[in-house]
């Protein structure tokens, strides 16, 4: 039986190795309970495995400790910001409050970030926005990386590029949490760290084949656009136009150079009371979400489940009996708690 971690014990000590690490009580809150909850869900390469290397990036200056973001642009309905590397978690709960505070009045909020540090797993942002009953759109790119090449080309030009959203319905939120590449960075590192291939190819070598060894991409290979080899011009055209919304509106990209880890985000929040109401909002989310329950599964498959719905059941079982870790992350807390002298919580 897999070793399981007390959830308030493993918050406690990411809160604790990030104080240490230099941040605020505010900015280290975030910034642990936005990991941890990549864990809870089921995003375990979003989740406490990216500890380590946030507090590397904070040694190195890579990501700054303090300091506030720029207000660049503002309405009353849109922002701009400035994210000046701080830290992504943080940010990112920031700009959702503004948003939510502006769909309020508005019936949408929408904030966009330049020079964002990395934020994590963006399905972590959606359960507390759809519980009040509200819509969440989010998506970045780190317009330093370049993972995914154009359809029909060899060289990386984007990143995954992943668009997360979450709104509510009579049975529960809905979470989507998609890529605009058949797999990601840190699934791939992770498969060549084991010496795994994929199942399926979802790589393109230097010179264009379908591969399954993650070895391909540190060889000038590249990750396929979402749609693979038979309709990967779908994902490439989807990974465009997340540029768009993020770096290209938040004025700060690739064109800039930039270098470093990092993120250009936007935020958006709808508030369906604002538009044709909630109660008939719930109805329309409602009848979806029967209509996805009662489909008739495949043969020897599953019964239809609405995306998130296993995030969810994941993360109400790791509250109530301890969240199971991948075994690559009980060792890098220990290194952490040997270099910041903290207690590891016990499995």
């Amino acid at each position: 039986m897999s070793a399981r971690y007390d959830v308030a014990q493993l918050r406690s000590f990411a809160i604790a190795a990030c104080a240490a690490a230099g941040l605020d009580s505010e900015k280290a809150r975030a910034v642990a309970e936005v990991l941890l909850e990549g864990d809870l869900m089921g995003h375990d390469t979003h989740g406490l495995a990216l500890l380590t290397p946030y507090l590397d990036a904070l040694q190195s200056g890579d990501m700054r400790a303090s300091g506030e973001p720029e207000v660049v642009a503002a309405t009353p309905v849109a922002q701009t910001w400035d994210g000046r590397k701080l830290p992504g978690p943080w940010l990112v709960r920031r700009a959702i409050a503004r948003a939510e505070a502006a769909s309020a009045d508005a019936g949408i909020g929408v904030v966009s970030i330049g020079r964002c540090h990395h934020i994590g797993c963006l399905a972590a942002y959606g359960p507390p926005v759809a519980a009040a009953g509200r819509m969440l759109l989010l998506t970045c790119s780190d317009p330093a990386t370049g993972s995914v090449a154009p359809w029909g080309g060899t060289r990386r030009i984007y990143t995954p590029n992943p668009l997360a959203a979450a709104w509510p319905t009579p049975e529960g939120p809905v979470l989507i949490d998609v890529s605009m590449s058949v797999t990601t960075n840190g699934m791939t590192g992770r498969k060549r760290a084991q010496g795994e291939l994929f199942d399926h190819p979802v790589l393109l070598d230097a010179e264009g084949r379908p591969s399954r060894d993650p070895n391909v991409f540190w060889a000038d290979g590249t990750l396929m656009p979402l749609g693979g080899v038979e309709a990967g011009h779908k994902g490439f055209a989807l990974g465009l136009l997340i540029e768009v919304l993020t770096s290209a509106l938040a004025g700060h990209g690739r064109a800039d150079a930039p270098t470093g880890w990092g993120a250009s985000v936007l935020v958006m929040v709808i508030d369906p009371a604002r538009f044709g109401g909630t109660q008939a909002f719930l109805r329309e989310t409602g009848w979806m979400a029967q209509a996805v329950h009662a489909n008739p599964p495949r043969p020897g498959g599953e019964t239809p489940r609405l995306p998130g719905e296993r995030a969810m059941a994941r993360r109400a079982e790791a509250l109530a009996q301890g969240v199971t870790l991948h075994p690559a992350i009980p060792p890098a807390l220990a290194k952490l708690a040997q270099r910041f002298e903290l207690e590891l919580p016990a499995a």
